[in-house]
């Protein structure tokens, strides 16, 4: 069934500017664009069905390039703290939820962010004890490289004051000596084992629970990495394979493998970009060290604001590199987590090490603090810099004071990294961020955060265009995916993955992205989701 969409705001995203009066799809792709007389008179024995755009504005399907799709989904099940502003209203909260558990029963809850607290101090181990002293309790900060437990979830996983520190994480303790709670990166894995299992069935439900919500952000896609937290890797691809294909909760999923489950996924046979249309292959993960918020990003020189660390690696120099070499064996590029500076030179010594031979590109995660002697080593590789500009909403202006008089010449510098002919891509890392493109979009063009009544610009030199921001979302996530020639723009012979607006956001006051709605999303050629 052909179908024309028409009578909107068509932007093509191959140029700027560029637009078309109408669109006709059929099968799942784009067949032609044009005129609306040329394509009813070209193809008037196949069009069964005219969508009037009524003055909306259409763009390519919005692609999140990194998130977590089941963690996104189970966000939105679980105990959601990350709107709350005050550690009592968190602690509120967590009483409430235990009078619905069984003794025993875990409580799981994430989301808390003590930088967005008007007033007060961290959340203690102690304080979380007295309001729930007979269910282990676990919360994960924002940035899900943290986490909060109580006595009694340190008693289930045998967690003690002589428990050493795991490479690449860190057991808190507090001035005498005692535990208070606090797991860093990898220490939070001695957590896992004690967790409550997952059922193909609930993976599932989180799964079609992201699905959903990312259809009413407008989003048609993601690159998201997922595979190895949830029971093994066979066990969550089988989920996705099931709600997406069998199912048919369409969704162009491109699925980031993290090294723990790369040789099953080896051994399975599989291959770098091989799958299907709507769940695919992408690159090798790597977590190279923590985050920002946590202070365990690993930088260069001492945080400006505890000179005590200068964070933590995830992994030695030394297995990094074999890490890499592993990768290259199998034929496949990586994508890495690389916060910090030297996280980020760390991972270029081992690609320039052992290049990339086959096709594609080398995926650098996150990326905001970087010096411009590593900008000019990367731009010489074939890599991709998958950025999230809604992390600048979050992490101004507490992120300053980290960073201190440290030697960063690029701080979120999103246009710099253009300008130096970088590729970069847009996503969230849902759900650390809110999966909502417009707020990414809105904090590249404005650089401020939206609830600042004094609106103030962090680094004015540093605002995309917004053909630029919403290229990320397109393109540019297109690009990192090596889908550049199928996805991305309105193009003959692209899929028909479309997202339509409200308004035309290429003509309004950027502050207007706030309220701007998705009025359709489009996969396949196919309404997923109409706001009607």
């Amino acid at each position: 069934m052909a179908v024309i969409w028409t009578n909107g705001n068509i932007y093509t995203m191959a140029s700027e500017g560029e637009k078309v009066e109408a669109v006709l799809t059929e099968g799942g792709k784009i067949v032609a664009i044009g005129s609306l007389a040329e394509l009813r008179a070209q193809f008037s024995q196949n069009i069964n069905k005219e969508v009037d755009l009524f003055g909306a504005t259409m763009l390519p399907g919005f692609v999140d390039s990194h998130m977590h799709l089941i963690g996104f989904g189970e966000s939105q099940l679980r105990l959601n703290l990350s709107h709350m502003n005050s550690k009592e209203e968190v602690l509120t909260a967590i009483k409430k939820r235990a009078k619905e558990l069984e003794e025993g029963e875990w409580l799981i809850g994430e989301g808390w962010n003590e930088n967005a607290w008007n007033r007060g101090s961290m959340i203690t181990k102690d304080e979380i004890d007295a309001i729930v002293p007979n269910n282990p309790v676990l919360l994960k900060r924002v940035c899900r490289h943290v986490t909060l437990v109580n006595s009694k979830a340190l008693q289930v996983a045998g967690i003690h004051e002589q428990t050493p520190h795991p490479q690449g994480g860190v057991i808190e303790r507090a001035e005498d000596g005692r535990l208070n709670g606090i797991l860093k990166d990898s220490a939070q894995d001695l957590m896992t084992p004690w967790l409550p299992t997952y059922t193909i069935s609930r993976l599932k439900r989180c799964l079609k629970k992201g699905i959903e919500s990312c259809y009413k952000l407008g989003l048609t896609g993601t690159h998201t990495e997922d595979l190895n937290y949830y029971g093994s890797f066979h066990h969550t691809y089988k989920a996705f394979k099931q709600v997406i294909e069998d199912e048919q909760f369409r969704f162009r999923t491109h699925l980031l493998i993290h090294h723990e489950v790369i040789d099953e996924w080896n051994e399975a046979g599989y291959r770098y970009l091989s799958g299907s249309e709507f769940v695919e292959f992408g690159p090798m993960k790597i977590f190279v060290d923590g985050s920002l918020g946590g202070r365990t990003a690993l930088l260069s020189f001492p945080y400006g604001d505890d000179p005590s660390t200068q964070g933590v690696n995830v992994h030695t120099y030394d297995e990094l590199l074999a890490l890499v070499k592993k990768a290259r064996t199998l034929g496949i590029p990586i994508a890495t987590h690389t916060i910090g500076d030297l996280a980020f030179e760390w991972v270029l010594d081992a690609i320039e090490k052992y290049p990339l031979q086959m096709m594609g590109h080398d995926r650098f995660i996150h990326t905001p603090l970087l010096r411009k002697e590593l900008v000019d080593r990367a731009k010489r590789l074939p890599v991709v810099f998958d950025i999230q500009p809604r992390f600048l909403a979050s992490d101004f202006p507490w992120v300053l004071d980290r960073i201190g008089d440290g030697p960063i010449d690029y701080v979120y510098a999103w246009k710099s990294l253009l300008n130096e002919g970088i590729r970069c891509a847009g996503g969230s890392d849902a759900p650390i961020e809110p999966a909502d493109p417009l707020l990414g979009l809105h904090a590249a063009v404005t650089r401020t955060i939206p609830d600042d009544p004094d609106k103030i610009v962090y680094g004015e030199a540093e605002k995309l265009s917004m053909f630029e921001a919403v290229s990320l979302f397109t393109s540019g996530s297109a690009y990192a995916g090596l889908q550049g020639d199928r996805r991305g723009m309105i193009r003959e012979g692209y899929d028909a993955d479309f997202t339509i607006l409200d308004k035309d956001i290429f003509h309004i006051d950027p502050d207007q992205l706030l309220d701007t709605k998705v009025l359709m999303t489009v996969v396949n050629g196919e309404m997923v989701y109409t706001s009607k």
